[in-house]
Protein backbone atom coordinates (compact mmCIF):
# COMPACT_ATOMS: atom_id res chain seq x y z
CA UNK A 1 0.00 0.00 0.00
CA UNK A 2 1.42 3.77 -0.88
CA UNK A 3 -0.32 7.00 -0.07
CA UNK A 4 -0.72 9.73 -2.66
CA UNK A 5 3.61 9.41 -3.79
CA UNK A 6 3.85 6.26 -6.69
CA UNK A 7 6.91 4.67 -7.98
CA UNK A 8 7.59 4.35 -11.44
CA UNK A 9 7.42 0.68 -11.69
CA UNK A 10 3.46 0.50 -10.57
CA UNK A 11 1.94 1.69 -13.40
CA UNK A 12 4.35 1.02 -16.66
CA UNK A 13 2.49 -2.21 -17.19
CA UNK A 14 -1.08 -0.58 -17.56
CA UNK A 15 -3.49 0.26 -20.25
CA UNK A 16 -6.43 -0.02 -18.82
CA UNK A 17 -7.62 2.95 -16.58
CA UNK A 18 -11.50 2.03 -14.85
CA UNK A 19 -12.65 4.77 -12.43
CA UNK A 20 -15.64 4.35 -10.40
CA UNK A 21 -17.80 7.89 -10.40
CA UNK A 22 -19.43 9.06 -7.41
CA UNK A 23 -16.94 10.26 -4.90
CA UNK A 24 -13.92 9.04 -6.80
CA UNK A 25 -14.22 11.50 -9.88
CA UNK A 26 -15.57 14.12 -7.92
CA UNK A 27 -14.71 14.76 -4.32
CA UNK A 28 -16.23 13.67 -1.42
CA UNK A 29 -16.56 17.26 -0.44
CA UNK A 30 -19.14 18.48 -3.11
CA UNK A 31 -21.48 16.79 -1.30
CA UNK A 32 -23.80 15.79 -4.78
CA UNK A 33 -24.10 12.17 -3.73
CA UNK A 34 -25.57 13.44 -0.46
CA UNK A 35 -28.55 14.90 -2.92
CA UNK A 36 -28.91 11.17 -4.27
CA UNK A 37 -29.43 10.11 -1.30
CA UNK A 38 -31.91 11.66 0.15
CA UNK A 39 -34.00 11.44 -3.23
CA UNK A 40 -33.26 7.24 -2.30
CA UNK A 41 -35.17 8.29 1.39
CA UNK A 42 -37.68 9.97 -0.34
CA UNK A 43 -38.45 7.30 -3.05
CA UNK A 44 -38.90 4.57 -0.71
CA UNK A 45 -40.93 6.64 1.98
CA UNK A 46 -42.79 7.26 -0.76
CA UNK A 47 -43.34 3.61 -2.33
CA UNK A 48 -44.01 2.13 1.12
CA UNK A 49 -45.44 4.59 2.89
CA UNK A 50 -42.95 5.46 5.92
CA UNK A 51 -41.75 8.13 7.78
CA UNK A 52 -38.60 9.55 6.58
CA UNK A 53 -36.76 7.90 9.41
CA UNK A 54 -37.97 4.45 9.09
CA UNK A 55 -37.51 4.57 5.36
CA UNK A 56 -34.02 5.45 5.85
CA UNK A 57 -32.96 2.34 7.78
CA UNK A 58 -35.05 0.52 4.71
CA UNK A 59 -32.70 2.35 2.20
CA UNK A 60 -29.36 1.77 4.04
CA UNK A 61 -30.39 -2.13 4.90
CA UNK A 62 -30.47 -2.82 1.72
CA UNK A 63 -27.65 -1.05 -0.04
CA UNK A 64 -25.57 -2.92 2.71
CA UNK A 65 -27.29 -6.68 1.83
CA UNK A 66 -27.69 -5.87 -1.90
CA UNK A 67 -24.73 -3.39 -2.89
CA UNK A 68 -27.14 -1.03 -4.02
CA UNK A 69 -30.57 0.45 -2.50
CA UNK A 70 -32.03 -0.29 -5.75
CA UNK A 71 -30.98 -4.18 -6.25
CA UNK A 72 -33.14 -4.44 -2.62
CA UNK A 73 -35.93 -2.58 -3.79
CA UNK A 74 -36.41 -4.59 -6.84
CA UNK A 75 -35.90 -8.20 -4.96
CA UNK A 76 -38.79 -7.14 -2.68
CA UNK A 77 -40.91 -4.80 -3.85
CA UNK A 78 -40.66 -5.30 -7.88
CA UNK A 79 -39.55 -1.43 -8.41
CA UNK A 80 -38.97 -0.31 -11.80
CA UNK A 81 -35.52 0.07 -11.89
CA UNK A 82 -35.96 2.97 -14.79
CA UNK A 83 -38.46 5.29 -12.90
CA UNK A 84 -36.20 4.53 -9.88
CA UNK A 85 -32.64 6.18 -11.41
CA UNK A 86 -34.73 8.50 -13.35
CA UNK A 87 -36.11 10.27 -10.01
CA UNK A 88 -32.89 9.60 -7.73
CA UNK A 89 -30.18 11.30 -10.28
CA UNK A 90 -33.09 14.29 -10.35
CA UNK A 91 -30.49 16.58 -8.91
CA UNK A 92 -28.32 19.80 -8.96
CA UNK A 93 -24.82 19.26 -10.71
CA UNK A 94 -23.80 22.84 -10.77
CA UNK A 95 -22.29 21.47 -6.94
CA UNK A 96 -19.69 20.36 -8.70
CA UNK A 97 -17.10 22.54 -9.93
CA UNK A 98 -15.29 21.65 -13.46
CA UNK A 99 -11.87 20.07 -12.57
CA UNK A 100 -9.39 20.93 -15.63
CA UNK A 101 -6.51 19.61 -13.66
CA UNK A 102 -8.09 15.92 -13.42
CA UNK A 103 -9.21 16.04 -16.88
CA UNK A 104 -6.00 16.72 -18.38
CA UNK A 105 -4.47 14.44 -15.77
CA UNK A 106 -6.70 11.80 -16.90
CA UNK A 107 -6.29 12.78 -20.85
CA UNK A 108 -2.19 11.95 -20.26
CA UNK A 109 -2.90 8.34 -19.64
CA UNK A 110 -1.73 5.96 -21.96
CA UNK A 111 -4.65 3.57 -22.87
CA UNK A 112 -8.64 3.17 -22.55
CA UNK A 113 -10.51 5.26 -19.74
CA UNK A 114 -13.65 3.89 -19.01
CA UNK A 115 -16.64 5.20 -16.05
CA UNK A 116 -17.83 1.82 -13.99
CA UNK A 117 -20.18 2.99 -11.77
CA UNK A 118 -23.34 1.93 -9.78
CA UNK A 119 -25.50 4.87 -11.12
CA UNK A 120 -27.30 5.06 -14.55
CA UNK A 121 -25.50 6.35 -17.71
CA UNK A 122 -26.92 9.56 -17.53
CA UNK A 123 -26.00 10.62 -14.21
CA UNK A 124 -22.38 9.51 -15.27
CA UNK A 125 -22.72 11.66 -18.19
CA UNK A 126 -24.43 14.88 -16.94
CA UNK A 127 -21.70 14.47 -13.49
CA UNK A 128 -18.24 13.89 -15.60
CA UNK A 129 -19.60 16.58 -18.55
CA UNK A 130 -19.90 19.21 -15.39
CA UNK A 131 -16.12 18.55 -14.31
CA UNK A 132 -15.53 18.86 -18.28
CA UNK A 133 -13.85 15.71 -18.27
CA UNK A 134 -16.09 13.15 -20.02
CA UNK A 135 -14.82 13.67 -23.56
CA UNK A 136 -11.30 11.45 -22.22
CA UNK A 137 -13.58 8.48 -21.69
CA UNK A 138 -13.99 5.68 -24.25
CA UNK A 139 -16.73 4.90 -22.70
CA UNK A 140 -19.70 4.49 -19.18
CA UNK A 141 -20.38 1.21 -17.99
CA UNK A 142 -23.32 1.73 -15.95
CA UNK A 143 -25.47 -1.00 -13.65
CA UNK A 144 -27.96 -0.75 -16.66
CA UNK A 145 -25.14 -2.46 -18.46
CA UNK A 146 -24.43 -4.66 -15.72
CA UNK A 147 -28.27 -5.99 -15.87
CA UNK A 148 -28.94 -4.32 -12.75
CA UNK A 149 -26.11 -6.54 -10.63
CA UNK A 150 -24.20 -3.67 -8.92
CA UNK A 151 -20.90 -3.85 -7.40
CA UNK A 152 -18.90 -6.06 -5.72
CA UNK A 153 -20.88 -8.47 -7.12
CA UNK A 154 -18.49 -10.21 -9.58
CA UNK A 155 -20.70 -10.80 -12.63
CA UNK A 156 -20.34 -7.25 -12.88
CA UNK A 157 -17.13 -6.68 -13.21
CA UNK A 158 -17.40 -10.20 -15.68
CA UNK A 159 -19.39 -8.52 -17.85
CA UNK A 160 -17.01 -4.89 -17.99
CA UNK A 161 -14.23 -6.92 -18.93
CA UNK A 162 -16.15 -9.39 -21.41
CA UNK A 163 -17.94 -6.29 -23.23
CA UNK A 164 -14.55 -4.12 -23.47
CA UNK A 165 -12.23 -7.35 -23.45
CA UNK A 166 -10.22 -5.81 -20.49
CA UNK A 167 -6.85 -7.40 -19.68
CA UNK A 168 -7.37 -7.07 -16.15
CA UNK A 169 -3.08 -7.75 -15.76
CA UNK A 170 -2.56 -4.29 -17.63
CA UNK A 171 -5.76 -2.55 -15.75
CA UNK A 172 -5.83 0.05 -12.95
CA UNK A 173 -8.98 0.82 -10.70
CA UNK A 174 -10.30 3.88 -9.18
CA UNK A 175 -12.36 3.15 -6.08
CA UNK A 176 -13.81 5.70 -2.84
CA UNK A 177 -15.23 1.99 -1.35
CA UNK A 178 -12.28 -0.85 -0.72
CA UNK A 179 -15.48 -3.60 -1.01
CA UNK A 180 -15.28 -2.76 -4.82
CA UNK A 181 -11.68 -3.37 -5.10
CA UNK A 182 -11.50 -6.96 -3.59
CA UNK A 183 -12.49 -8.47 -6.82
CA UNK A 184 -10.34 -6.47 -9.03
CA UNK A 185 -7.97 -6.93 -6.93
CA UNK A 186 -8.44 -10.81 -7.57
CA UNK A 187 -8.40 -10.46 -11.13
CA UNK A 188 -5.02 -9.14 -11.67
CA UNK A 189 -5.83 -5.40 -11.88
CA UNK A 190 -4.18 -2.40 -9.95
CA UNK A 191 -6.10 -0.78 -7.13
CA UNK A 192 -6.10 2.49 -5.73
CA UNK A 193 -8.66 2.99 -3.12
CA UNK A 194 -9.25 7.11 -3.03
CA UNK A 195 -10.33 8.65 -0.02
CA UNK A 196 -11.53 12.46 0.79
CA UNK A 197 -9.08 15.47 0.84
CA UNK A 198 -7.38 15.72 4.46
CA UNK A 199 -9.34 12.76 5.50
CA UNK A 200 -9.20 13.06 9.46
CA UNK A 201 -9.47 9.07 10.55
CA UNK A 202 -6.27 6.97 9.63
CA UNK A 203 -5.99 4.66 6.95
CA UNK A 204 -6.63 2.03 9.71
CA UNK A 205 -10.20 2.79 10.47
CA UNK A 206 -11.16 3.33 7.01
CA UNK A 207 -9.91 -0.39 6.82
CA UNK A 208 -11.47 -1.45 9.48
CA UNK A 209 -14.78 0.11 8.99
CA UNK A 210 -15.68 -1.72 5.44
CA UNK A 211 -16.79 -4.75 6.37
CA UNK A 212 -15.54 -6.72 2.76
CA UNK A 213 -12.00 -4.89 2.57
CA UNK A 214 -9.52 -6.04 0.26
CA UNK A 215 -5.42 -5.98 -0.43
CA UNK A 216 -5.28 -2.09 -2.23
CA UNK A 217 -1.74 -1.29 -3.90
CA UNK A 218 -2.54 2.39 -3.37
CA UNK A 219 -4.33 4.84 -1.43
CA UNK A 220 -4.75 8.73 -2.23
CA UNK A 221 -6.86 11.61 -1.70
CA UNK A 222 -5.82 13.57 -4.58
CA UNK A 223 -6.59 12.07 -7.57
CA UNK A 224 -5.58 14.71 -10.12
CA UNK A 225 -2.19 15.09 -8.37
CA UNK A 226 -1.97 11.23 -7.88
CA UNK A 227 -2.59 10.62 -11.78
CA UNK A 228 0.26 13.36 -12.81
CA UNK A 229 2.38 11.35 -10.70
CA UNK A 230 1.44 8.25 -12.49
CA UNK A 231 1.18 9.91 -16.17
CA UNK A 232 4.95 11.19 -15.21
CA UNK A 233 6.70 7.84 -14.21
CA UNK A 234 5.59 6.02 -17.47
Amino acid sequence: MQTSSTNSSSFRHVREWVFDLDNTLYPHHSNLFSQIDQRMTGYVSELLQLPREEARRVQKDFYLRYGTTLKGLMEHHGVDPDDFLEKVHDIDYSWVDPDPALGAAIRDLPGRKFIFTNGDKGHAERTARQLGILDHFDDIFDVVAADLVPKPASESYDKFRALYRVDCTRAAMFEDLARNLVVPKELGMTTILVVPNNFEPTFAEIWESDRQRGDVDHVTDDLAGFLRGVAQSL
